[in-house]
């Protein structure tokens, strides 16, 4: 449960600050103290069912996406991802090209 709670709490702060918003501003957001969030953030404590719900909402994220852990370490990790997740594109060398350039522009 230790490990979930950390995963979780990594992944809120990594969407946080991925849509620019600060720790302070959420917690405004979401109506909770800021140690509480900060508690969240680092794995000290796990957040309500309606807690969750607000993240979600605030950080503009599907609650399963707040689940979602995929450490990737190396770009070719990253494109494997891609390419395993989106079956449609691995015959067809000009929609791989496309996924390429698109994905680049995020690394």
């Amino acid at each position: 449960m230790d490990n979930l709670k950390k995963r979780l709490g990594n992944r809120i702060k990594t969407l946080r600050k991925a849509k620019n918003i600060t720790q302070e501003k959420l917690a405004e957001i979401i109506n909770m103290d800021i140690t509480s969030l900060s508690k969240i953030e680092t794995g000290r404590n796990y957040p309500q069912p309606e807690t969750i719900e607000k993240i979600s909402i605030a950080l503009n994220v599907k609650i399963n996406e707040l689940f979602t852990f995929e450490e990737l370490s190396t770009k070719q990790e990253y494109f494997e991802s891609i390419i395993k997740n989106l079956e449609f594109i691995k015959n067809n060398e000009e929609k791989l090209k496309i996924m390429y350039l698109i994905s680049s522009a995020f690394l």
